[in-house]
């Protein structure tokens, strides 16, 4: 069973930074492709960036790349996502996924999900 835990979200101001956390204590961790969406207030779920089992490679949205960067420790069993320069605009539920086989950029693309943490930043 693939349970999926994030943490690290809260209320920050503009221009600060935030990591998100997302484990899982599944023994095969290190096989499963891992994707971050968000899910701003009143919009659909929205992708993030994906990171390949092994962390060699990762795909990001465009309008974050420049500020978010997605990375994972396998021997911990946890993902992670460095958001800096934060803006109210990126105010969402933000969920880590993992897919057993792609790696891709489409909330169908991934079979397991967390339960989401909330990030707020405030002007």
């Amino acid at each position: 069973q693939v349970q999926l835990v994030e943490s690290g979200g809260g209320l920050v101001q503009a221009g600060d930074s935030l990591r998100l956390s997302c484990s899982n204590s599944v023994r095969t961790f290190s096989r499963y492709a891992m994707a971050w969406f968000r899910q701003p207030p009143g919009k659909e779920r929205e992708f993030v960036a994906a990171i390949s089992w092994l962390g060699d490679r990762s795909h990001y949205a465009d309008s974050m790349e420049a500020r978010f960067t997605i990375s994972r420790h396998n021997a911990e069993k946890v993902m992670y996502l460095q958001m800096n320069s934060l803006q109210p605009d990126d105010t969402a539920v933000y969920y880590c996924a993992a897919s057993g086989s792609n790696l891709g950029t489409y909330a169908h693309d991934y079979e397991y999900w967390g339960q989401g943490t909330q990030v707020t930043v405030s002007s």
